[in-house]
């Protein structure tokens, strides 16, 4: 047996070099924090819809415990596919045009694995979310970021694409609406990055598990518009709409010949999300949408509360049009993210991630997650007041 100080030397180059999540980081500081309130992980308040819950009490009194096919259940491929049609106009065949994954975390393992070859670039409006980049980087992909600027509303700009390419550049990976922004992109914002990505040849991964979760505008997928079907893979999954982060049910939709690369794999790795976690996904899009709608119109009124209170305390916050997160300038306070982070939460217990862990552009921003009672938000600000309030000079 290798002894385990000396055993490190046997890890992978890629391994050593990619650094452990930022924002799992602060969730171990907030763990032992007491009487902290924790606004970094993003995960619903809220429990599974009651009709979810016994969908799959009643499929383990059923006995249902064996394997599913490797694209998963096919009612649950059907649901989806009729689910992405009227909500997003969105069209895919369940039977080669989707796949159901172990959350939407493997489906962008998955899709990136599938299309990346050694030095092939990923461009990825920055900030993004965390795993994109270490995900890309261990499949070989050299990652690009592509400055999604806050004077920009933190959009994706044709000029900061066209900027970023090269002849090497292969997929653009987006995530719209954004963590960690809130940022919303409408079929205006996509109109010209679509003609770009026609025009250099790239396929789009689009992970768009906050579809649901947008307020005054509706989602639009870069997928529905002309040309951009055949070249994008679609990531959603149940964790933030439906309240079901444990159940690790997610799922990709694109064009078969992908999916179908992307099933090779699937199967050699996890074979197939868990089968009572499926039963409960069809239960949560047959008949648990109401109970969506209801978790929705509750993070309206947190996000409405929450963002006028930043900015009442001299955070200033844009309007965040989708997801549960604000993202606030600390710059004012003369910290580094990281700094006032952590001061924020040994000082005024509130837990909040440094916006520098979410890529170029983050710095001199927090990541708040408003996905947490009223009550509690209202104590975060109130906290967050009395510390901002003790930086300023006397």
């Amino acid at each position: 047996m290798f002894r385990e100080e000396g055993a490190g030397r046997f890890l992978s180059s890629r391994v050593r070099g990619i650094r452990p999540s930022g924002i799992r980081a602060f969730f171990d500081l907030n763990a032992a924090g007491g009487d902290t309130i924790a606004l970094g992980v993003g995960e619903p308040d809220f429990v599974t819809p009651d009709r979810v819950r016994e969908a799959c009490i009643q499929a383990l009194r059923d006995g249902q415990m064996k394997y599913t096919s490797n694209a998963g259940l096919k009612e649950l491929r059907e649901e989806i596919s009729a689910y992405l049609s009227r909500s997003f106009a969105l069209s895919y065949d369940p039977e080669q045009e989707i796949i159901v994954t172990v959350g939407s975390s493997e489906a962008v393992d998955l899709s990136l694995r599938a299309v990346i070859d050694p030095g092939d670039e990923v461009l990825i409006p920055a900030p993004n979310y965390i795993a994109y980049e270490p995900i890309a980087y261990l499949h070989g992909g050299k990652i690009v970021e592509v400055a999604a600027a806050a004077e920009e509303q933190f959009k994706l700009t044709p000029q900061a694409l066209q900027a970023a390419i090269t002849p090497h550049s292969k997929v653009l990976m987006i995530n719209y609406p954004c963590n960690p922004t809130g940022t919303v992109m409408t079929e205006q914002d996509w109109l010209p990055i679509a003609e770009l990505v026609i025009q250099h040849n790239l396929i789009v991964i689009s992970d768009e598990v906050y579809a649901e979760l947008t307020y005054g505008k509706k989602h639009v997928s870069i997928a529905s518009l002309p040309g951009m079907k055949e070249r994008t893979i679609v990531i959603s999954g149940f964790s933030k709409a439906f309240a079901m982060t444990g159940w690790r049910v997610g799922y990709a939709c694109g064009p078969r010949e992908l999916i179908g690369g992307m099933l090779k794999i699937h199967q050699y790795t996890a074979m197939c999300a868990p089968i009572i976690a499926q039963i409960a996904a069809i239960e949560a899009l047959r008949r648990g949408l109401a109970a969506k709608d209801e978790m929705m119109a509750s993070y309206n009124e947190r996000r409405k509360l929450f963002v006028s209170g930043l900015n009442a305390i001299g955070l200033a916050c844009h309007e965040p049009e989708g997801a549960f997160y604000a993202f606030p300038s600390i710059t004012s306070t003369g910290m580094s993210s990281e700094q006032f982070a952590l001061r924020l939460l040994e000082e005024a217990k509130v837990a909040v991630v440094p916006g520098h862990v979410f890529g170029s552009g983050g710095e001199g921003f927090i990541r708040c997650s408003y996905a947490a009672s009223l009550v509690d938000l209202e104590k975060a600000l109130e906290r967050m007041g009395r510390f901002m309030q003790a930086m300023q000079p006397v």
